[in-house]
């Protein structure tokens, strides 16, 4: 499955999903939007950020929550 504005590269932040060119982690995003940051604030600390690289992120990581296998145990 592809995103347009993410990248994945195993030089790069060890394999972790990245904003396209940058070193900024999906990760990084969705846990600073957790912790209040508004895509303004991420926009003013992350200067590299471009529009609509936030959302891409969510939509990302959006994704691969959706197609995350959960095993249950059952007793």
């Amino acid at each position: 499955m592809t995103h347009p504005r993410i990248e994945i590269a195993p030089d790069v932040m060890g394999g972790k999903p990245v904003i396209e060119g940058t070193r900024i982690t999906v990760e990084l995003i969705v846990r600073k939007l957790s912790e209040g940051a508004t895509e303004q604030d991420l926009h003013d600390g992350y200067p590299a950020l471009k529009p609509g690289d936030v959302r891409a992120a969510l939509a990302y990581a959006a994704d691969m929550l959706a197609h995350e296998t959960i095993l249950v145990q059952s007793a």
